[in-house]
């Protein structure tokens, strides 16, 4: 589900859950734990042809909204523990990242991409953003937010560098080199620095967050009942029904 190596002073986290990376419960609980109980650089990278495919729909139709409450809870503590991980992240996306999965890359400090299409296609399927994940993609994305959320597009990856989704194309070969040694150079700077920098520049987006939490008493309720909706139901047996013919 989540391979960690440790190369030096970074640990590689390594998506492999199933053939497209698909988030769920389990996988983001596991990156959860790994991350929050790290006290090193990281580079997370997915597996095979995708860094993650995005949330895992079919669980979501399957579970219903018990089970869709619990994954917008765990998707939102993975985002922040990604996001406000206080030492060096490095996204190295080695394939598709789509949705969650573009948004996991995004709450990293710096993402690499090698190949496959990227983007955020939330609203494709009618499913409402949670408070983290919009504001970690505006943070990242600053002024071509809008675009590419209300886009809604998967683009190749010259396009994702242009829109600020990526900040590197190194080939397929290169990706976890380059990965390792951006992570490695920024883990030898001052610990407590970096954190302190990281943390004054995430502010507006945390409290941004915290502040949606609160008006919500203690969750994104209004993202929920989009989630679960009849109409969102069916955007996603449709979405599901076009994969299945492709």
């Amino acid at each position: 589900m989540l391979v960690t190596k440790d190369h030096g002073d970074v640990t590689v986290l390594r998506i492999e859950h199933g053939r497209v990376g698909a988030l769920d419960v389990e996988l983001l609980d596991a990156l959860t734990g790994a991350v929050t109980a790290s006290d090193r650089a990281l580079v997370i990278t997915g597996s095979g042809s995708s860094f993650s495919a995005g949330v895992d729909l079919r669980r979501v139709l399957d579970g219903g909204r018990p089970y869709t409450a619990e994954l917008l809870t765990a998707l939102s503590r993975t985002f922040r523990a990604v996001f406000d991980h206080p030492r060096p992240t490095v996204a190295a996306v080695n394939g598709h990242a789509i949705a969650g999965g573009c948004v996991l890359a995004l709450a990293c400090d710096v993402r690499l991409v090698s190949a496959g299409r990227m983007g955020l296609t939330e609203l494709v399927v009618g499913v409402p953003f949670p408070a983290a994940a919009l504001e970690i993609a505006r943070h990242a994305l600053g002024p071509r937010a809008g675009r590419v959320v209300l886009g809604a597009e998967a683009v190749e990856p010259e396009q994702a560098l242009a829109l600020g989704m990526a900040d590197e194309l190194p080939g397929p070969a290169d990706l976890l080199p380059r990965a390792l040694a951006l992570a490695g150079e920024a883990a030898a700077r001052s610990p407590e620095a970096y954190r302190m920098a990281k943390a004054a520049l995430h502010r507006p987006a945390d409290a941004a967050i915290d502040a949606t939490i609160d008006a919500t008493a203690g969750g994104d309720a209004a993202v929920l009942a989009g989630w679960t909706s009849d109409d969102t139901r069916r955007r996603i047996e449709a979405a599901l029904a076009s994969l299945s013919r492709r």
